[in-house]
């Protein structure tokens, strides 16, 4: 039978609550989300049950990280469904706070993180955007004191920024990466999936197929730049409107001209009717 978690939303019972958690020395994994939990969630949440005897999970639709025109009011929120999804999987704790006890009257702190956060990827569409993340995120490491934190890659720009200011700023946690969860066709688990027409969800493995079809040819020794131009080419005709489609350096994100240049990833944006979708694999 599932135990539903412990519920946190004020900084003192959150303490109170880590107290009990930590007796004994316990380890502790966190797992920052914004609700509307899916499998790629709880994939993160049972790597955290195997990195650490006590797992966390924040959820909280973070305001600093969305443009005025951007979707803050009708983002997903589930959080009956997310509850009962977190007491299946033996979660300890949830930290769910409001905007007010992250931001109190008087906030006037801002981390704006760089290298990674200036690649010029998600960045160039969305200036305001890590700096949002980069905060929270810095306030919910200090808030819960976690010895490790669990980050999918599918936004894998966001989780090399974290990774570099969890070291820049010695915050003593170790971020960890997990691989991102697709449905059978490809696309990958996000919550703004639901956003997606059914003749929209149809397309949408599109951006997966093109990436696999971009390294097939770059590990077929085709010239990077018509390797990507191939891939690009084949978001467009599915439908989408292409915000980038780039092949980076898998550690700094810098622009690769050559699969002789180290570890590569390619990652792409792009928009399909009202939906922005994003995703990456390793080329």
């Amino acid at each position: 039978m599932s135990r539903s978690p412990m519920i946190a939303r004020t900084i003192p019972a959150l303490h109170r609550a880590l107290d009990g958690l930590r007796a004994r020395k316990a380890t502790v994994a966190l797992v920052p989300t914004m609700g509307a939990l899916h499998d790629g969630h709880m994939s993160l949440v049972r790597l955290a049950k195997r990195r650490a005897r006590k797992v966390v999970v924040s959820i909280f639709v973070n305001p600093a990280q969305f443009a005025p025109t951007e979707d803050f009011g009708s983002y997903p929120r589930t959080w009956k469904t997310d509850i009962a999804k977190l007491s299946d999987e033996g979660v300890d704790l949830v930290w769910n706070p409001d905007v007010k006890t992250m931001y109190p009257d008087g906030f006037a702190t801002r981390i704006v993180p760089e290298g990674p956060a200036t690649a010029g990827l998600e960045d160039r569409f969305r200036p305001h955007f890590f700096g949002g993340v980069a905060t929270v995120v810095g306030k919910l490491f200090a808030q819960v004191r976690p010895d490790f934190a669990m980050f999918g890659e599918k936004d894998f720009q966001q989780l090399r920024v974290i990774a570099q200011m969890a070291r820049d700023l010695d915050l003593g946690v170790k971020v960890t990466g997990s691989k991102t969860v697709r449905e059978r066709d490809g696309l990958a688990m996000s919550s703004r999936n639901v956003y997606l027409s059914p003749e929209e969800r149809q397309t949408a493995p599109a951006l997966y197929r093109a990436m696999k079809e971009s390294v097939r040819r770059l590990r077929a020794g085709d010239d990077v730049n018509a390797a990507m131009a191939g891939g690009a080419e084949m978001i467009v005709a599915a439908g989408f409107t292409l915000d980038y489609f780039e092949l980076r350096h898998a550690e700094t994100l810098a622009p690769i001209d050559s699969v002789k240049d180290g570890p590569m990833r390619i990652l792409v944006a792009a928009r399909l009717g009202k939906t922005r979708l994003i995703d990456n694999i390793a080329a």
